[in-house]
């Protein structure tokens, strides 16, 4: 079981990101654009820069939806590695089960 400070604050990051993932968008858009100028390029650098650094959807950790767990994430199912086990002997995941050879 993760800290739940840490559950917690990687939820505002999530809330964060989502806030500022338009704006991040266009500005990452005019950057990538050839059309645009050097000077819109180097406006959208410096609001791009300052924006929250948890504004970066990279700072979002996959967590566990259990028990928070950062590590061992299976993307697929939104588990740990741990609590995919303990679901899939349970039986509580369609379409998965223990293999044998």
């Amino acid at each position: 079981m993760a800290k739940k400070s840490k559950i917690a604050k990687n939820d505002r990051r999530r809330g964060i990101v989502a806030r500022y993932a338009a704006r991040r968008a266009e500005l990452k858009e005019i950057m990538r654009r050839p059309s645009s100028t050097e000077a819109e390029r180097d406006a959208a650098r410096r609001e791009l820069s300052g924006q929250p650094r948890d504004a970066s959807a990279t700072r979002v950790r996959n967590r566990d939806q259990v028990d928070g767990r950062p590590r061992g994430y299976v993307r697929r199912f939104g588990l740990s590695r741990v609590s995919l086990r303990e679901q899939a002997h349970a039986g509580h995941l369609p379409g998965v089960r223990k293999s044998s050879w």
